[in-house]
């Protein structure tokens, strides 16, 4: 009798994440067989000559046959394009999950495309580095970081248990959420930080040229963490912004009334309204130094 998970998970996209889950599934023997269907041919290639996955293709009928669990790691932009291409080949009992940052949209295009017996439960791993591609995976990736279903109403208790294994099994916590309250409590903890970071990194681009020389050349740790989180994949945080758009322009006004209100009190010299938001905020890294998330 196999002690697999699943005989055969099939990664649709193989960049940071998918490389990382299909290497942490080889590192827990999680599946017999680690298939990618994958558009990019110099992507297929070097997933193959690293090992990543067994076999990589174009062709979404045979990268799906078979496939006990399809994991859509693809930007949330292309999801319907997905479903579309995966939809009519997926078997009954297939379990469907994504690792969108949006859940709404990914509900909205890809489970139209799910047909009867298929067990659509999206998810959203909260880790991940700047770095993409095959080659940027790794199996650690996971460990003591949390990962967030969002099952829909009837969905299968054994399928929702089954794959809420293979994520324990990596490493992972796990939180069942709604899917519209992920994409709010998202757009505080993620979705705003990178625009904030985009925003400061554009601002120095835009800089002239000696000022911007010296910018980067006297870099302290603050701007070189907001690089590091600018450099993040441009065509997934693109579709982020555009699929969360309701819940990120909220967050935005609340952030720009706060900043006004700094502002404010820079321009009137109110020292102790500083220290006082400044303490406040400290409190939030204390937290999260104490959860194990920094």
């Amino acid at each position: 009798m196999s002690s697999f998970l699943f005989d055969k998970i099939c990664f649709v996209g193989i960049g940071h994440i998918c490389s990382s889950l299909a290497w942490a599934a080889r590192k827990h023997g999680l599946a017999r067989r680690l298939v990618a269907l994958e558009i990019s041919e110099s992507a297929r290639r070097t997933a193959v000559e690293i090992g990543v996955v067994d076999e990589a293709t174009a062709d979404a009928a045979q990268a799906v046959k078979g496939a006990g669990l399809v994991v859509c790691g693809v930007p949330v932009g292309a999801m319907e394009d997905v479903g579309r291409a995966i939809g009519p080949h997926l078997e009954a009992g297939t379990i469907v999950t994504d690792t969108g940052s949006v859940k709404l949209a990914v509900v909205r295009d890809l489970g139209p495309h799910m047909p009867d017996g298929v067990h659509f439960i999206p998810g959203h791993p909260i880790a991940g580095t700047e770095h993409s591609g095959p080659t940027s995976g790794f199996a650690e990736l996971f460990e003591g970081r949390w990962h967030i279903l969002t099952p829909l109403p009837g969905t299968d208790d054994a399928a929702l248990e089954k794959l809420s294994e293979l994520w324990r099994r990596v490493g992972a916590q796990l939180e069942i959420m709604d899917p519209h309250h992920h994409d709010k409590v998202l757009a505080i903890t993620s979705h705003l930080p990178h625009l904030i970071a985009y925003t400061i990194v554009g601002t120095a681009s835009d800089l002239e040229g000696h000022m911007q020389q010296e910018v980067i050349k006297f870099s302290a740790s603050g701007f070189r963490d907001f690089t590091r989180i600018a450099a993040s994949d441009p065509i997934m945080w693109r579709d982020v912004f555009l699929n969360n758009r309701e819940a990120v322009l909220e967050v935005i006004q609340r952030f720009t009334e706060d900043l006004t209100a700094l502002q404010r009190a820079i321009r009137w010299g109110e020292g102790e309204v500083l220290q006082k938001r400044f303490t406040e905020t400290r409190a939030i890294r204390r937290a999260i130094i104490d959860a194990k998330q920094a």
